[in-house]
């Protein structure tokens, strides 16, 4: 089998395994998704306190699931999981189109998928009318910065968030 760069055959492109259960498909029909939503949790973690400006920031985000049966979340859009600085998806300003489309997450009874990523350290900036429409990336200002993730379902949002500082 040749070797692959991307996702293994069990991961589907967001980092989670792929693995369908039809126990979970079934008892998750009966699991109404209001309380589904309640019972997932999102923790979000970085590998350091502080850090240089520029300096990339290692992010763990577990998305736990804290019902003793297996479920299926719905989510609103295709995006099943997401991660900000200071409020802002993947640290971009840049518009993202997310259609109509919605998502799925299945979780084994108390199963937590774990997921990293990492944000390079720096903001991305799409360009203006004044700044020649250039994109361009930005090392955030020194100071208290606030890293959170999480799961884009109807109504309140399971999330975290942690703070982490900026040195020089």
């Amino acid at each position: 089998m040749p070797p692959s760069n991307g996702p293994t055959d069990r991961q589907n492109r967001h980092g989670f395994d792929e693995t369908k259960s039809p126990i979970a498909a079934a008892v998750g029909k009966f699991v109404p998704q209001s309380v589904v939503r309640r019972c997932l949790s999102v923790t979000v973690e970085t590998d350091r306190e502080a850090y240089e400006r520029g300096d990339p920031v290692e992010l763990t985000v577990t998305i736990a699931n804290s019902l003793p049966l297996p479920v299926e979340v719905e989510t609103e859009t295709r995006r099943l999981w997401g991660w900000t600085v200071d409020g802002e998806l993947d640290a971009s300003d840049e518009r993202v189109y997310v259609g109509d489309a919605t998502g799925t997450l299945t979780f084994r009874a108390k199963e937590r998928k774990v997921l990293s990523t990492t944000w390079d350290g720096r903001f991305k900036r799409v360009g203006g009318v004044g700044d020649d429409g250039r994109t361009r990336w930005v090392e955030p200002e020194p100071g208290v910065h606030e890293i959170g993730a999480f799961v884009p379902v109807p109504g309140a949002n399971p999330s975290d968030s942690v703070e982490i500082r900026i040195e020089r």
